[in-house]
């Protein structure tokens, strides 16, 4: 289901003011400290301010939406989940790992820096992300913040993001079948976005039993979003994308596009996103960002 014009208006005009939120968040918290360290807060501030896509925190943002939370506070967490985001990519960036040189329209951290510097950036982007949720500002409750660092451990950890790129790695070469992909990827990118919208349920208190259809929504679009990924990286614009293209094919990583077809792992795409909107059923209008967003996942360019 295509987005309408008006749809699409709204969902821009608000990624573009919820990414300005996050752009101050850490603007105050990479401030220059006038001593030593001043290379390092550049980095951080090259790296995580200004372009990409912002989908983590603008996820959550749209969820808080559901519960009447208050939006600085839901920022906040969103923002969280972008530094644990950024610094993944500054370290995939690394000659150790992807060895990329663009990121986001300009240069990696490496690369604009130095390895030494883009491995503390990353480093100190990943312990601001639980500052910023073990800060009272972002929730009174105690027992709330302590949720929300556990969950966001689990989600970029082992068992999560950092699992999922150990995986990828060891995948290089190999041909895995569809499950062995899926399970990949749910690692990888999947348990980052599903944090996202698990933040604003863990803020709004919503009980265990309640929380199921938010955790479909959020997994289907995570799956969506890396499919689109995909077709992407198989067939789309370098300029647009702001990043080298065509990777997955060169270094032999098996891919939804590759294991699928294109057709078919629209088709999957789509399917995908319908099943994350009917989660969504017996919200009304508080619901129509996060259903903006699901539409986005396969209609981007970048």
């Amino acid at each position: 289901m295509m987005a309408s014009i008006a749809e699409a208006t709204d969902l821009l005009g608000e990624a573009k003011r919820i990414a300005a939120g996050v752009d101050r968040i850490f603007e105050q918290a990479l401030a220059d400290r006038c001593d030593g360290r001043d290379r390092l807060c550049q980095a951080m501030r090259h790296a995580a301010i200004g372009g990409g896509k912002r989908l983590r925190p603008l996820l959550t943002v749209a969820a808080s939406r559901l519960f009447g939370l208050d939006e600085e506070r839901a920022l906040r967490a969103g923002a969280s989940i972008e530094a644990i985001h950024v610094y993944s990519l500054i370290h995939d960036d690394l000659p150790c790992m992807d060895d990329d040189d663009l990121r986001r329209g300009k240069p990696t951290v490496h690369k604009a820096f130095d390895e030494a510097t883009a491995v503390l950036a990353g480093d100190c982007l990943h312990a601001l992300a639980f500052e910023l949720l073990a800060d009272e500002r972002t929730h009174e409750d105690p027992f709330v913040r302590c949720e929300l660092v556990l969950a966001l451990s689990n989600a970029s950890g082992i068992d999560g993001m950092g699992g999922g790129q150990a995986m990828d790695l060891a995948a290089e070469g190999q041909s895995l079948d569809l499950q062995a992909i899926t399970r990949l990827q749910q690692l990888k990118t999947g348990a980052l976005i599903e944090y996202s919208v698990e933040a604003a349920v863990i803020m709004g208190r919503v009980a265990e039993e309640g929380r199921a259809r938010y955790r479909g929504y959020a997994r289907n679009v995570g799956l969506a979003f890396q499919i689109a990924d995909d077709l992407l990286d198989h067939e789309g614009d370098e300029e647009a994308a702001g990043k080298k293209l065509h990777k997955d094919a060169e270094m032999g990583k098996a891919t939804f596009v590759s294991l699928l077809g294109a057709d078919r792992a629209r088709q999957q795409a789509t399917m995908l996103v319908d099943q994350a909107i009917e989660h969504l059923h017996g919200h009304g209008e508080e619901a129509d960002l996060l259903r903006a967003i699901a539409r986005y996942a396969v209609e981007r360019d970048r």
